[in-house]
């Protein structure tokens, strides 16, 4: 049998007797140090007063429980001066006042706890021989969070959102990118509470951000020391995002292109067409040309199938989807398309309303949203605010033609013709249509990263749409700019940005424009929010596996850094 001093839970305790009960379970007898310290006068004391039992819960044997019971002493002080009469003297190195189990034990629930949640770590101390509830491991996770403030404070920090439900409620993440851990969680996402966090922490030097203009006020307002970083995956999202929508005006995916030059200027309607607004006259463009080559396309599917073609031949010749080809043989005309059903988030699904607002005199932008969100509009300003703006124009019709005969009518008037300035490109390798998505994916990539296949439909590209060519070569040059840390050339590329003729381009140009500082330390600077990115990974998984039971508070538990040093204070 082991000796008693193997058995010991600590220094200066002695074990007395080792036994077991009915069950199984161990329990160790032993009793602390022989004299203690009094805390105020700090005199050695060997007079004892009485004694105390404390049951301590310990590591198990073989999967069976152990209790440690320990006999205490309770000294007197004899220092006549000294205030306090009585002292029982602490065992910080085995327990925590009040606590019923040894600090071994405690970092182990923490551990435990920290990693898989409540009640799966329930389940894994009473395999272990550590029964322990969950209520208990909850608690000790919250205790631990509530000290992390006492650490060194951070210089650099990264800021995202996060969302408790998707488009409905957002919350907010603090990450330390020196460190790579999470410092803080905020429930919402608002100005006012990243503000006040970041006046509470004024040694932050850098805030690394994405291009939310939330964010980047909340830094203006509560560090204003500390030098904006935008994010640099976020800057070329957006940049592909804008190509996408650029390609979109160029031709259409799945065989939906637009019609030629010539097709369009031999509409009957096109002395009409030009003298609209060219904002206006662009979106009839597209929705004309868009219902005739959609006729067209129709009209080639029943001509295949007459040929006795089946529905997997056409969709292979056309790039149309089986069950498209299949829905489309059952009809004689090309079907209408029919309305999506009307939401709360949307503006639309209050149109009676508004408009008898309208026609009331009541054309404030706040005032309607303020309306419509207690008759439940769930949707946003700027959502409410792009309707408006639509009816404002439609009142003034003069104003669109004094801006049409301005400075800015000729660069738009380029714009509306660069738009069909070539046919949607095939595929060399499949035959199929190639989509504004893929075709914005490969335009930002550069050559040595294409496959075989890629770089086949970057050359077909390029050479069937001037548009690609233009975008791909600006492209390029915004990653190489990057990529030297050169960010004076910055400024040079969004003049030839805005004044490319490409409207999406030029729109993204002057967003970059507004933001020119946090954009520049992206470029000289190597941080960026690719760990709070990592970390709002991580925070998804851990919410989704407590369920009902992820509130902040817990969130926040388990995302922040466990404290083994201090688990065993109180």
């Amino acid at each position: 049998m082991r000796t008693k001093s193997k058995w010991s839970p600590g220094p200066g305790i002695k074990v007395q007797s080792i036994a077991t009960n009915g069950d199984g379970d161990w329990v160790v007898s032993a009793c602390g140090p022989s004299s203690g310290i009094c805390p105020d006068c700090r005199r050695h004391s060997t007079s004892r007063h009485g004694w105390s039992y404390r049951s301590l819960q310990d590591l198990p044997i073989q999967g069976n429980e152990v209790t440690v019971r320990l006999r205490l002493s309770r000294w007197r002080c004899t220092y006549r001066q000294c205030k306090r009469r009585t002292f029982s003297g602490p065992i910080p190195d085995i327990a925590s006042p009040y606590a019923r189990r040894t600090a071994r034990v405690t970092k182990i629930v923490a551990l435990l706890g920290h990693g898989t949640g409540g009640r799966p770590g329930e389940r894994l101390m009473n395999q272990l021989g550590m029964p322990v509830s969950d209520d208990t491991i909850l608690r000790h996770l919250k205790r631990s969070a509530s000290r992390a403030d006492d650490e060194p404070p951070a210089r650099i920090i990264g800021i995202d959102d996060w969302s408790w439900r998707k488009s409905w409620r957002y919350g907010t993440i603090i990450v330390d990118l020196e460190r790579r851990k999470v410092m803080d969680i905020l429930e919402d996402r608002s100005v006012a509470s990243v503000t006040q966090w970041l006046k509470r922490h004024p040694a932050i030097e850098v805030v690394s951000r994405d291009r939310c203009g939330l964010y980047a006020q909340a830094a203006r307002e509560g560090a204003p020391q500390a030098s904006q970083v935008a994010d640099r995956f976020h800057l070329f999202q957006n940049l592909r995002l804008a190509i996408e929508e650029q390609m979109s005006l160029s031709g259409r995916a799945t065989g939906r292109a637009l019609l030629p030059d010539e097709d369009i200027e031999t509409d009957h309607d096109d002395r009409a067409l030009h003298e609209e607004a060219p904002e206006k006259r662009l979106r009839n463009q597209l929705r004309r040309t868009h219902r005739q080559s959609r006729k067209e396309v129709f009209e080639t599917v029943h001509a295949l199938s007459k040929e006795g073609l089946t529905c997997s031949e056409i969709a292979r010749r056309t790039g149309y989807g089986r069950r498209s080809i299949a829905k489309w043989l059952t009809f004689e005309t090309p079907p209408d398309r029919r309305r999506g059903a009307l939401q709360p988030t949307s503006p639309l699904y209050f149109e009676a309303f508004l408009t008898q607002c309208w026609k009331d005199g009541n054309r404030r932008g706040r005032h309607l949203f303020h309306d419509i969100k207690h008759r439940g509009y769930t949707g946003s300003f700027s959502n409410l605010e792009r309707l408006l703006a639509t009816w404002r124009r439609s009142e003034r019709p003069e104003a669109d033609e004094d801006e049409d005969k301005g400075d800015a009518a000729p660069a738009r008037t380029g714009l509306v013709d660069c738009v069909y300035d070539n046919a949607p490109v095939r595929d060399p390798h499949t035959g199929h249509w190639i989509s504004p998505v893929v075709a914005a994916a490969l335009c930002i990539k550069p050559r040595g990263a294409l496959t075989v296949n890629q770089e086949r439909k970057v050359d077909a590209l390029k050479q069937g749409s001037q548009t690609f060519a233009t975008l791909r070569s600006f492209s390029m040059r915004f990653r190489g700019i990057f990529r030297s840390r050169k960010s004076a050339r910055l400024e040079e590329w969004i003049d030839d940005a805005v004044h490319s003729g490409l409207v999406f381009l030029a729109r993204f140009a002057r967003v970059l424009r507004r933001d020119i500082d946090a954009v520049c330390n992206a470029i000289d600077l190597p941080w960026s929010n690719g760990q709070a990115e990592g970390q709002i990974n991580r925070l998804k998984t851990i919410k989704r596996a407590m369920y009902g039971r992820a509130g902040a508070e817990l969130l926040r538990a388990r995302m922040m850094p466990v404290q083994l040093a201090d688990l065993h204070t109180k």
